[in-house]
């Protein structure tokens, strides 16, 4: 029997094998990431049979000088390994695709914190392994993808993707140049991306009109993004103006940069506007007057309450009406007099004993406080504290109260702030000027770079008309921001040593947050 049974198993063991040998190419389970890229990015590029898996390493940083400390200072020991800026790799190492990545900890490999990849081509199927790799990392705040190749649909799965990454922030897309100029996906209602750089992609006027759209309208702004790097396109007045229209209504960006672009002085002047005031367009004063009938009239755009005779259907039979309510009360109220007339006398002899007793606990108490101050001047007996060492309690724990009460609401009110709708500028006061509603313009925009274009002198002029417009009003109020603190103008068409020029940076060097005076000499403190 013992042989016939070791038989049997041996024949369905090979049974299996056999089975599994004749079904290689068995679709397997999907694989559900679990955080750690090494592992799940080389596991999803082994399950789509690539020939060729990038390898993951980390991001290479300056040598460290050997034999010194931290601070800079030699070892007690003296001893100093010669100098070393290089590494050595194999023929052709260094040109092959590696994904590099920023770590918290390198002992743990699920704390990736950025990711670089340079240089080689991102083509759709890669950038599908990253959609499912990338929102399970809980820590990652930055992708750069420097001169990757890629297209308008790698870019609509990028934008897809960001979306569910829960920390990010850095988006770095340098030296892409895209053929469908899609980046606007990037600055959806949804993106959380608070610093993107499309340096040297190729972006036209129609790539830039989508991106003004992208930034502000009278519908919708975007509230996320605080920094735009568009240098080193190829925007000209055209793409300037339709980014000025996106600057009307945005109160979020904080610094743009259009460096080394095509911009002459019509795209210089219509940004100019836009930092100073503007007339606001028929559709804009519409949405204005819809945003105050709203404020106005909150309640008219809520359906009316049903009537009862749409509820009556509904109704059940068993509810009574309110004055046979009223009639069971009445009668419940004298059978209770009637079966307890001396109700009322009963309470009144209860109260007096409670008041009774009161009296007696208050004169123990200051029996007992009167002989807490002879034995003790301090106005303490065996630790406990006397009658006005508890007032001076009370007094400083009511302080404490308002205190509390005075943080909570500070707190409260920055969280308002915080959490709060986004400032509308249509909604702020406008001067009715020649038949026209005129609004401030953008004061939240602080950093803008405009070096390396073709701005002359007329454009110029009205950038320096702005810059003394947001001085005079930042004199006033400065609720609606600092206005701009730094603007870069150089290399364009016309010299430093200009008028203009001069009053602009006159007028900018004190706004720069960066400026320090210069230090005075003795003869000068002493005729001041």
């Amino acid at each position: 029997m013992g042989k016939k049974l070791e038989k049997g198993l041996k024949e369905k063991n090979a049974s299996a094998v056999s089975q599994d040998e004749e079904n290689p190419n068995k679709t397997p389970e999907p694989y559900s990431c679990t955080g750690n890229f090494q592992a799940d990015f080389t596991e999803l590029c082994r399950r789509n049979s690539m020939t060729y898996i990038p390898p993951i390493i980390p991001r290479a940083r300056p040598p460290t000088v050997m034999g010194h400390t931290e601070s800079g200072k030699p070892d007690k020991e003296g001893i100093e390994a010669p100098p070393k800026t290089f590494t050595i790799k194999e023929k052709f190492e260094y040109f092959k695709p590696s994904v590099q990545v920023e770590m918290e900890n390198f002992d743990k490999p699920d704390t990736v914190t950025e990711i670089y990849i340079r240089g080689w081509k991102i083509v759709e199927p890669i950038m599908e392994i990253f959609k499912q790799c990338w929102p399970k990392m809980a820590k990652l705040h930055t992708i750069n993808l420097w001169n990757c190749g890629l297209s308008g649909e790698v870019i609509t799965i990028l934008a897809s993707t960001i979306t569910e990454i829960p920390e990010m922030r850095n988006l770095v897309l340098d030296g892409n140049t895209v053929v469908e100029e899609n980046w606007h996906e990037l600055m959806g209602e949804e993106s959380p991306i608070q610093n993107l750089s499309l340096r040297h992609c190729g972006i036209t006027d129609k790539g830039a009109e989508q991106i003004g759209q992208a930034l502000g309208s009278t519908k919708r702004c975007n509230t996320k993004l605080i920094s735009l790097n568009l240098s080193g396109n190829r925007i000209t007045d055209v793409g300037a103006e339709h980014i000025a229209l996106g600057l009307r209504m945005n109160r979020n960006l904080m610094s743009l940069s259009l460096a080394s672009n095509f911009i002459g002085d019509k795209g210089a002047s219509k940004i100019a506007e836009i930092l100073s005031r503007f007339p606001l367009t028929h559709e804009e004063v519409v949405e204005r007057r819809k945003h105050f009938s709203e404020k106005d009239f909150p309640e008219r755009n809520k359906s009316p309450p049903g009537s009862r005779r749409d509820g009556s259907k509904d109704r059940p039979a068993s509810v009574r009406s309110q004055s046979h309510m009223d009639k069971d009360k009445k009668g419940s109220k004298a059978s209770a007099k009637k079966k307890d007339p001396k109700g009322k006398d009963a309470k009144e002899e209860e109260k007096h004993d409670k008041t009774k007793k009161k009296e007696k606990e208050d004169k123990t108490l200051t029996k007992k406080e009167s002989r807490g101050t002879k034995g003790d001047k301090s106005g303490t007996v065996g630790g406990r504290s006397s009658g006005a060492s508890i007032a001076a309690d009370t007094k400083g724990t009511k302080g404490k109260g308002k205190g509390k009460d005075k943080t909570k609401q500070a707190a409260q009110e920055v969280e308002d702030l915080s959490g709060g709708e986004v400032v509308n500028p249509l909604t702020d006061v406008a001067d009715f000027i020649d038949g026209q509603l005129w609004v401030s313009g953008n004061r939240v925009l602080i950093n803008l770079n405009l070096s390396r274009n073709k701005i002359a002198e007329s454009g110029m002029n009205n950038l320096l008309k702005a810059m003394q417009y947001q001085t005079t009003i930042l004199m006033d109020n400065k609720s609606g921001g600092t206005g701009l603190m730094r603007i870069a103008l150089l290399k364009n068409k016309i010299s430093q040593e200009h008028d203009v020029m001069r009053k602009l940076n006159d007028i900018m060097l004190h706004k720069d947050p960066y400026y320090k005076q210069p230090p005075q000499t003795p003869d000068v403190q002493s005729t001041t």
